[in-house]
C-alpha cells in the first residue's frame, strides 16, 4: 500500500509541536503515531533527494517507537523513484531504528541540536561480512538518507535555485543577497508567501522559486499566490494559492487566512502600479521583523511596465515610491517644513536594502526620538515659518 503525500495540516501540528525544541510522546500519541510517522518519511523523502542514485532496487525499513508503540513504514527505491510502503514485496535491506519524537524533531525541531541518540541501524544478511560484499547503491542511500535527517551538507540558495530551476540565480544575482538577509532565519520557523509562482496558465509549470524556498528553510510553510490555478504544484510545506494581483481585497483575504508572514517576496508582474498595490495589501501582514522583497524593479524605469523613465522620482513608480519610503525611514528626521505627506509605513519600515533591480524591506519600530529636529521644528514654529 502506497502512503499518500503528506497533509499540510499535520505538517503545521508537528511544526507546533517541536517549537519549544523538545516533543513529549503524549504530544505524537494525541496526533496518531501513523499519521506522524507518514509525515515524517514524507518529509525525509523529499529532503533526501534520491532520484539521483539509479540502482537495484533497495528497501529501507524505519521502525519508530512512541510510548509503547512502534510505528513501521519502508521506503522502496527503484531506478531513481521512491515511495513509501507499508508492506513491501520484499524483506528490507536495511533496518532504522529510532524514537519517533527524536525524528520528528530532528525535522522539524530548532537546529541545534539535532539529536540521533536512540537511533540504530541494522544491515541484515551475512554476505555484509564478507570482503568486498559492500552495497553500494543500498549504502548510498542510507547515507543520504540519515544525512538529510541529521541536516547535514545543505545547499545554499544559489545550488538550491540551480538545481530547481529558478531565475534568483543566473538571469539575476538574487540568491548572495538574499541569503545575507536569510541565513540568520533559516532554522526558524517561518511562513513564506511569494507572489508569482510562474509558468502562466500551464497548472503543471512555475512554482521553482518556492520549491528552492521550501528547502532553504526546513521549518517553513511556504505559500504561492498567482493569477492562475497552480494546485498541481501543492506538496509538503507547500501551498499555491489563486489570487488577482490587481485586486488588493483578493490579496487581503490571502493573507488574512494564511498570514502573518515573515517574509513576503513579490516577483509578480513587476507593473508599477500592482506592485504598489501589492505592497499596501500585504506589508501589514508581515511580522515585526519580517522582510519584504521586492524583485525587478529595473522595470520602474520602463513605460511599457507603468514606469517613467524620465521622472526618476514619479511616487507612480516602483523606485520613486521606495525613494519615498527612504524618506520615512527618517521621518523623525524631517522639519515641518518639508511638505511631505506622513506614511502608514514610516513607524513600522526599520530598514531598507537597495541592490540592483531587488529591494528589501525590513519591518519593525520606526519611532525613535529626534532631540535636534524637535528643536530645530520648535524654532520655525516660535518663528513662525
Amino acid at each position: 500500500m502506497t502512503v499518500s503525500p503528506p497533509r499540510s495540516g499535520d505538517v503545521r501540528a508537528l511544526l507546533t509541536v517541536t517549537e519549544p525544541g523538545h516533543v513529549a510522546d503524549e504530544e505524537l500519541l494525541a496526533l496518531g503515531t501513523g499519521r506522524v510517522a507518514r509525515t515524517a518519511l514524507g518529509e525525509l523523502l523529499h529532503r533526501a533527494r534520491l532520484s539521483d542514485l539509479a540502482g537495484t532496487r533497495v528497501t529501507v525499513e524505519f521502525r519508530w517507537g512512541c510510548g509503547t508503540k512502534e510505528v513501521v513504514l519502508c521506503l522502496v527505491v527503484e531506478s531513481g523513484k521512491a515511495e513509501i510502503a507499508e508492506h513491501p514485496r520484499e524483506a528490507p535491506g536495511a533496518i532504522v531504528t529510532q524514537r519517533l519524537a527524536e525524528v520528528v524533531l530532528a525535522l522539524y525541531g530548532p537546529a541545534d541540536p539535532v539529536p540521533a541518540a536512540t537511533r540504530e541501524l541494522h544491515w541484515p544478511g551475512a554476505e555484509l561480512l564478507r570482503p568486498g560484499a559492500a552495497r553500494g547503491t543500498e549504502f548510498a542511500i542510507v547515507h543520504r538518507l540519515l544525512a538529510a535527517l541529521d541536516r547535514r551538507d545543505r545547499p545554499g540558495l544559489a545550488e538550491l535555485a540551480v538545481r530547481h530551476g529558478s531565475d534568483k540565480w543566473g538571469p539575476h544575482q538574487y540568491t548572495r543577497h538574499y541569503e545575507r538577509h536569510f541565513a540568520p532565519l533559516r532554522d526558524r520557523r517561518l511562513t513564506v508567501l511569494e507572489v508569482g509562482i510562474g509558468g502562466y496558465g500551464d497548472p503543471a509549470e512555475g512554482g521553482a522559486s518556492l520549491r528552492m524556498w521550501r528547502d532553504y528553510f526546513p521549518r517553513a510553510e511556504v505559500y504561492g499566490v498567482d493569477l492562475w490555478d497552480k494546485s498541481a504544484l501543492d506538496g509538503p510545506r507547500l501551498t499555491t494559492v489563486r489570487a488577482d494581483q490587481s485586486d488588493r481585497a483578493s490579496l487581503s483575504a490571502v493573507a488574512e487566512r494564511h498570514g502573518p508572514f515573515d517574509i513576503v517576496i513579490d516577483d509578480g508582474s513587476h507593473v508599477s502600479a500592482l506592485t504598489l498595490a501589492t505592497f499596501e495589501a500585504l506589508f501589514p501582514h508581515v511580522r515585526a521583523g519580517g522582510l519584504y522583497a521586492i524583485e525587478d524593479v529595473q522595470t520602474s524605469y520602463w513605460p511599457v511596465f507603468g514606469g517613467n523613465g524620465t521622472d526618476l522620482a514619479d511616487p507612480g513608480t516602483t523606485m520613486g515610491f521606495a525613494k519615498d519610503l527612504l524618506d520615512g525611514l527618517n521621518h523623525t528626521e524631517l522639519l515641518d517644513s518639508h511638505g511631505r505627506a506622513p506614511r502608514p509605513t514610516d513607524a513600522e519600515l526599520a530598514g531598507i536594502h537597495f541592490y540592483r533591480n531587488l529591494i528589501v524591506l525590513e519591518k519593525g519600530v520606526n519611532t525613535g526620538q529626534s532631540p535636534i529636529a524637535d528643536e530645530l521644528n520648535a524654532r520655525l514654529r516660535r518663528s513662525g515659518s
